[in-house]
């Protein structure tokens, strides 16, 4: 973005007018940046523009390359997924139990064949809650988990932090819908948590200004 201005010089007669470039540069160890600004006549400003869209920063391609933050994207990329894949879950298990919770889903159907549609069923209440559970676990680890990366922990601990977390919620999952007997799913939550905690406990330790 520019803004324009126009201010009187001491060398020329004339007004010269300056337009003022604010350019996004991330800095290496955060994901944020800051708004850099930059100030040329109307003749330059045309070359600083075609610079800033052919060079990539040094700082995100060197972010790019940080081991420890592609393996986070990697199993966050993961337990996203395997949450989105729930919604669809959901339907199946409403087409094969002939559970729905909206009159328009059974629109077509006899009056009576509606009273028997429009129903709660175990099953689909059971996968429900998983999913529900799923977005209570899985946002927070994607937050804190992005800034755990950028505090640059040690690779094998980041990848432990990592792993241990994708497991506990995809063995979460295999538990709840599957109706394991207790404390299967109740130990798995409790792994995913403490991992999350112990991702916030190193952010907290390392980069805490109150």
């Amino acid at each position: 973005m520019h803004v324009t201005t126009s201010r009187d010089t001491q060398c020329h007669s004339h007004t010269e007018e300056v337009v003022y470039y604010a350019a996004f540069v991330p800095p290496p160890e955060f994901l944020g940046g800051w708004v850099r600004l930059f100030s040329c006549n109307r003749s330059g400003l045309a070359s600083l523009l075609q610079s800033h869209r052919t060079c990539k920063p040094a700082e995100m391609a060197a972010l790019m390359e940080d081991e420890v933050f592609m393996a986070f994207t990697t199993y966050a990329a993961l337990v996203i997924l395997k949450m989105l894949l729930m919604a669809p879950l959901t339907s199946f298990y409403r087409f094969t139990r002939g559970a729905f919770a909206n009159e328009e889903d059974v629109g077509r159907k006899s009056e009576e064949e509606k009273k028997k549609l429009l129903r709660t069923h175990p099953d689909v209440e059971r996968v429900r809650r998983c999913h529900q559970n799923d977005l209570e676990n899985i946002i927070p680890f994607v937050v804190i988990g992005l800034l755990y990366s950028l505090t640059r922990p040690e690779l094998s601990s980041a990848l432990l932090h990592f792993r241990v977390f994708a497991c506990s919620r995809f063995f979460h999952t295999i538990a709840y819908v599957c109706g394991l007997p207790q404390p299967s799913r109740a130990l798995s939550w409790i792994l995913g948590m403490l991992v999350t905690f112990s991702m916030a406990y190193r952010l907290l330790s390392t980069g805490l200004f109150l």
